[in-house]
């Protein structure tokens, strides 16, 4: 019996991780195919890498996407840490109806975001372009960070800080080496959210960027009403490998310190 039962977890995790993963497979392959064909692998080749990285179209939505999301990580999670840290002196009623009011952006459609952020700039007459979209970035990733710093915030590290100021730290100190530290692990995750969340955005980017702007989401949307390129196939494997090697070095950073 345990043996059947080992056996049927083993084929139904080969069978999800084949459904997760298997499209990637398949795209990855056709970003080598030699020919234009999603069907017949005909041979070889580095020729889409090479048109990936001749094309001015191709390697501006890349820098697009990747600074808007540096940017727009980094500047939600300082606004979102400092919100979380000033939540927590609040009462616990207003604690309540702040973090109520936190989730909507979360829980509402990003159509409604994004039409709602594009109708505000064009109010007050701000014309859409690369400032409107880091704007835009910024204000739906700020939620992800006080979701992930909250719950780091604790009756202890309140105490420990209070404790550092009876024994005459400053506050900044104290913050620093108490507070800081506490919070750190909710504050990377919180980033490293917040970073994921704009590189994968495309409603809001799509309502909000302007004319000649362009992101990764964006170009390929642009690409399918006139027939996608294999330097798509490229470029969407560059991407996936990079999120690999990133999410290998944090796992063996981690392994470290779980050893350490």
């Amino acid at each position: 019996m345990k043996t059947a039962k080992k056996i049927g977890g083993g084929v139904y995790l080969v069978l999800i991780m084949l459904f997760l993963y298997l499209p990637i497979l398949t795209l990855i392959v056709l970003s080598f195919n030699e020919s234009k064909s999603m069907s017949v692998f005909t041979g070889f080749s580095l020729r889409w890498y090479e048109e990936m990285f001749q094309s001015p179209q191709i390697i501006e939505a890349l820098m697009n996407t990747f600074t808007i999301a540096v940017l727009a990580s980094l500047i939600a999670t300082v606004i979102g840490t400092l919100a979380a840290i000033g939540i927590e002196a609040l009462r616990p009623r207003t604690q309540s109806l702040l973090l109520g009011l936190n989730n909507i952006p979360m829980l509402n459609a990003d159509i409604v975001t994004g039409i709602s952020l594009m109708l505000s700039f064009l109010m007050f007459g701000i014309s859409l372009g690369y400032g409107t979209l880091l704007f835009s970035h910024i204000t739906f990733c700020i939620p992800y960070v006080i979701l992930s710093v909250r719950p780091r915030m604790n009756r202890k590290t309140e105490t420990l800080y209070e404790a550092a100021l009876d024994l005459g730290a400053s506050r900044g100190y104290a913050f620093r080496k108490i507070v800081l530290p506490e919070l750190l692990p909710g504050i990377i995750s919180g980033a490293m959210l917040s970073f994921t969340m704009s590189v994968d955005d495309f409603v809001v980017t799509h309502f909000t960027r302007g004319a000649g702007i362009n992101t990764i989401s964006t170009l390929i949307y642009s690409q399918v009403k006139i027939g996608i390129r294999p330097s798509l196939y490229a470029l969407s494997t560059v991407v996936f490998l990079i999120a690999l090697i990133v999410l290998i070095i944090g796992n063996i950073d981690k392994d470290k310190e779980e050893v350490a």
